[in-house]
């Protein structure tokens, strides 16, 4: 009896351990936040190479969450894709500084409308050309002017990627910054076929959609790909047959997402 209450207790152990590790979150991401001229703050998580050296120059890439992972607590935005950057054979071979900011609730990444739409009873995103940039966006081109001037960040080598809402902020990011980024990969997202033309020469892209999208339509990547290609450039793009909103785990399984990227530089 006794040894059965020890191997009943040890075996609680061994499932709790995993839960309390998650509950923690990602201990290997810093957390940080930045603060505009007029106060506003955009926390971040950052994750630097295994045996960081503030006197080399790093890679920086940046990484927009969806809406669903929008908020003030600086955690919610670990949910997809970390596990890529913490992988060990990616941290040795492609060593670089990851960011994670997180959008505020109240707040979007893109400036697109999005309305109900009564024929489908789906949301309609209705992109802009050239609209004013939302509280985040502001706060995510501080974010990055202020990376740029750190002298351990390679200016040559700097990417951004993004899922739904985030992969809309990645489209508009690269077209307010096409002499920034070098690459950038955008899943599930969308945009303006208008503004393409701001980066199609300037940033490689490519672009993830599941063709069941039931949130995101994946016409929405087609176009932009599409407006992209017209505009000069020559974008890849990934279409699962076979997933809904949710093609981010694939795309993150790639095994030539991350070394894509790194095959570009300004």
């Amino acid at each position: 009896m006794v040894k059965t209450k020890i191997l009943s207790a040890i075996l609680f152990v061994c499932l709790l351990v995993p839960l309390l590790v998650n509950a923690q979150g990602h201990p290997s991401f810093d957390r940080g936040s930045f603060i505009s001229t007029k106060g506003d703050t955009l926390p971040y998580r950052i994750l630097f190479p295994v045996n960081f050296d503030p006197t080399k120059k790093y890679p920086l890439i940046l990484v927009l969450h969806g809406a669903g992972e929008r908020g003030n607590n600086n955690e919610s935005q670990l949910i997809y894709g970390t596990q890529l950057f913490m992988t060990d054979t990616i941290r040795q071979k492609y060593a670089a500084i990851v960011i994670y900011p997180q959008c505020p609730a109240n707040s979007y990444w893109s400036n697109v409308k999005i309305e109900p739409d009564s024929a489908t009873k789906k949301l309609k995103f209705i992109f802009q050309k050239d609209g004013p940039p939302t509280a985040a966006m502001r706060g995510l081109l501080g974010l990055v002017d202020e990376f740029l001037d750190k002298p351990y960040v390679n200016k040559h080598k700097v990417y951004v990627g993004g899922l739904s809402m985030g992969g809309m902020g990645t489209f508009e990011l690269i077209g307010r910054k096409p002499n920034v980024f070098a690459a950038a990969f955008a899943i599930c997202g969308g945009d303006n076929t208008l503004n393409a033309k701001k980066y199609a020469k300037k940033v490689p892209v490519w672009v993830f959609h599941g063709q069941k999208d039931s949130v995101v339509p994946y016409e929405h990547s087609e176009s932009i790909v599409a407006a992209i290609k017209e505009a000069g450039g020559t974008p890849k793009y990934t279409l699962y047959p076979n997933d809904d909103h949710n093609s981010w785990n694939d795309a993150f399984k790639e095994p030539d997402l991350i070394p894509w990227l790194f095959t570009h530089t300004k």
